[in-house]
C-alpha cells in the first residue's frame, strides 16, 4: 500500500521526508511520446553593434534591484537531529544554542532586574500610559549595541501626555529598529491614532478583560500592523510589556511570516517553509530545552544576522549557562 507523507505526497517521492527517512527519491520518468532524430533548427541571434555596450547588472543584486546576501554555514559534519533538520553542521546548532541561551538570559533580566529605560517602564509606580509610550518607543527605536543602550532614545524622547512626537531627524537607532527617516513621523502618528481609538494606550493593548495572556498577544500584535511598524518590532514590544509586568501578554506562537529575520532563520533551521509547521517546531525544541517560547524571536533574529545585538543589555551580557546546557542536550551537542 502507497505511504503517504504530511506533505500529501508518496513518501518515496518527497524530498524532505524521503531524505528524513532515508528513502532513495523515485526517478523522474520521462515522456513515452518518441523523440524526433532531427533537432529543431536554432534561430540565429540577432547581431549586436559593436558600438552598443553589454548591459551590466550591479554586483550584490538580483532582479527588479533586489539585494542579495550571501547566508553564512558551518561545514557539514553530519550532524542531525530531529528536532532541526535543516541544520547540518555542528556549528550552526552550537550558534543556535549560544544564541537562545543568550536570548532566555535576556528575559530573565527583563523579569527580575530590568536595566535602563527597562527598569522605568517596570515601575509600578509611574503612569501606566507613560510606561506604555516608554516601552514603545524602545522597541521602535532599538537599543544600541554600546555600553549605554538607550542614550539616543533619552535624549530624542517625549512624554506621552504632552501629545508631540520625538524629533527622529538625527536619532541613532538599534539594529532591530523599525523607524524609517524616510516616513518621518507616520509610524508615531499611527500609533497615538490607534491609541485613540480605544481611548488610550492601556484599554487599546488590554482588549476584554476576558482574554487571555496569549490571546491578548495574538489580538494585539494583529491590530498593532501599522505602517512602518514592522513584525520584529511589534513582537519585542509586546514581550517586554509582559516580561516587565505592565500587562498580562505571553506569545502562544513566534508569528512568523514574511521576510524578517526570525522567520528566514526558522525556515533554515527547522527545514520546512511552511508556517504552521515551523511554529510546531518551534514549540517542540521549546518544550525539549525547557525555553520560553518568546527567547526564540531574539534568538532566529541573531542566528540569521550572524552577529549578536544585545538589545539593552549592554556589551557585556554573556548566555545563561543553564540554559545553555539545556539547550545543548537537546539538540545532543
Amino acid at each position: 500500500m502507497p505511504t503517504f507523507c504530511r506533505h500529501n505526497r508518496l513518501l518515496q517521492n518527497c524530498p524532505i521526508c524521503s531524505r528524513e527517512q532515508a528513502i532513495e527519491l523515485r526517478p523522474i520518468v520521462s515522456s513515452s511520446a518518441p523523440r524526433s532524430s532531427t533537432a529543431a533548427p536554432r534561430q540565429p541571434r540577432a547581431a549586436r553593434s559593436p558600438s552598443t555596450p553589454r548591459a551590466t547588472r550591479p554586483a550584490g543584486r538580483g532582479e527588479g534591484g533586489v539585494r542579495v546576501r550571501r547566508l553564512a554555514r558551518g561545514a557539514d559534519d553530519g550532524y542531525h537531529s530531529p528536532l532541526v533538520p535543516g541544520l547540518h553542521s555542528s556549528d550552526d546548532a552550537e550558534r543556535l544554542a549560544q544564541e537562545l541561551a543568550f536570548a532566555a538570559r535576556r528575559l530573565q533580566v527583563l523579569s527580575v532586574d530590568p536595566p535602563g529605560l527597562y527598569r522605568e517602564v517596570a515601575d509600578s509606580a509611574r503612569d501606566i500610559e507613560e510606561r506604555t509610550w516608554a516601552a514603545f518607543l524602545t522597541a521602535y527605536l532599538c537599543p544600541l549595541d554600546e555600553q549605554d543602550p538607550f542614550t539616543s532614545i533619552r535624549e530624542t524622547r517625549t512624554s506621552w501626555a504632552s501629545g508631540a512626537d520625538p524629533e527622529l531627524e538625527h536619532a541613532q537607532t538599534g539594529p532591530r529598529a523599525a523607524h524609517d527617516p524616510a516616513r518621518g513621523s507616520r509610524t508615531l502618528e499611527a500609533y497615538r491614532a490607534w491609541s485613540s481609538r480605544a481611548g488610550s494606550q492601556s484599554a487599546a493593548i488590554t482588549g476584554e478583560a476576558s482574554w487571555t495572556p496569549q490571546r491578548r498577544f495574538a489580538r494585539v500584535f494583529e491590530r498593532l500592523a501599522l505602517p512602518g511598524f514592522h513584525r520584529d518590532a511589534r513582537f519585542d514590544f509586546l514581550v517586554t510589556l509582559g516580561c516587565l509586568g505592565v500587562y498580562e501578554l505571553e506569545a502562544g506562537s513566534l508569528q512568523l511570516g514574511g521576510a524578517n529575520e526570525p522567520t528566514l532563520a526558522a525556515k533554515r533551521i527547522f527545514g520546512i517553509g511552511d508556517q504552521l509547521l515551523l511554529e510546531r517546531r518551534a514549540a517542540e525544541l521549546a518544550a525539549a530545552a525547557g525555553l520560553a517560547l518568546e527567547a526564540f524571536d531574539a534568538a532566529l533574529y541573531n542566528w540569521g544576522r550572524g552577529k549578536r545585538a544585545t538589545l539593552g543589555l549592554g556589551q557585556d551580557a554573556e548566555p545563561d549557562p543553564q540554559a545553555l546546557r539545556s539547550v545543548r542536550e537537546a539538540l545532543g551537542l
